[in-house]
């Protein structure tokens, strides 16, 4: 399986000077926005925030801040209104920490994953089945 990388902007709705551009992996495993939590001081100050937990793919269960309202952005899609999940990354890398775009936002943004050519693509019509 291929590895897709999108372009991602995200901004404070409160604070619209307060912006992170980043490529993100596309992941469907990941249902949220996930930033390393060294990144949070620079969307600035948030109206809501609360701990959640998540269950990591080798099923262990981690804290992470979630923090609301903010524009998400795909390079090429419509905007959104969400969350973005902070958790504890390996900031050893510095900027090269890997951002994860998961499915609820994808949905949202009307964007399918084209696994064969390995990018992602518009989706016409929200579901509403």
């Amino acid at each position: 399986m291929g590895r897709i990388i999108v372009q991602v902007k995200i901004t404070n709705l409160f604070e619209e000077d307060k912006t992170i551009e980043c490529g993100m992996f596309v992941d469907t495993g990941a249902g949220a926005l996930i930033l390393p939590k060294a990144w949070k001081e620079r969307l600035g100050n948030f109206k809501r925030s609360e701990i959640v937990e998540l269950q990591l793919a080798n099923q262990e269960v981690v804290k992470g801040e979630a923090c609301w309202p903010v524009e998400i952005k795909i390079e090429g899609f419509r905007p959104v209104s969400n969350e973005v999940i902070f958790v504890e990354m390996d900031t050893e890398k510095g900027d090269k920490c890997e951002p994860l775009l998961g499915y609820v936002i994808l949905e949202q943004a009307q964007v399918a994953i084209d696994m064969l050519g390995h990018r992602l693509v518009p989706v016409k019509y929200i579901d509403m089945k």
